[in-house]
């Protein structure tokens, strides 16, 4: 998993304290001003970047929405994308029925496990976690 940058380690310190202290998370323009940075915009790149990064989370088109996510879900997410991961190749393995046949699995629903499966590992890989 990638770590924080210093700029994005101050900004999620700051969203984390200014929250814990208000009950509400800060606005773009309390961050601008805390952090010194030029603008509004830059501020939104910022957080943009840590919500990509997967270091903050956010509500789209609502005010103070701002929420670090702590690493310990980190670890809990790269196991629940593991789980779902084996889970899916499971599903690609051929049952044998009662009778000793070998149960066929569809080209179909097999491409379309992997590619369940890609997606996966391409959001892991997004987020900088090692599945």
């Amino acid at each position: 998993m990638n770590k924080p940058t210093k700029k994005q380690q101050a900004l999620l310190k700051f969203v984390d304290e200014y929250t814990t202290a208000n009950n509400v998370s800060p606005s773009y323009r309390d961050i601008q001003q805390a952090l010194n940075l030029r603008s509004v915009s830059a501020v939104a790149e910022h957080i943009n970047n840590c919500v990509v990064a997967g270091f903050l989370k956010k509500v789209p088109n609502a005010a103070r929405s701002l929420e670090v996510i702590p690493i310990e879900d980190h670890k809990e997410t790269v196991q629940l994308i593991q789980h779902k991961i084996i889970e899916l190749n499971q599903k690609l393995t051929p049952k044998v029925d009662e009778n000793g046949e070998i149960e066929e699995i569809p080209q179909s629903k097999k491409d379309s496990i992997r590619d369940d499966i890609l997606t996966l590992k391409s959001a892991a890989k997004i987020l900088g976690l090692d599945v």
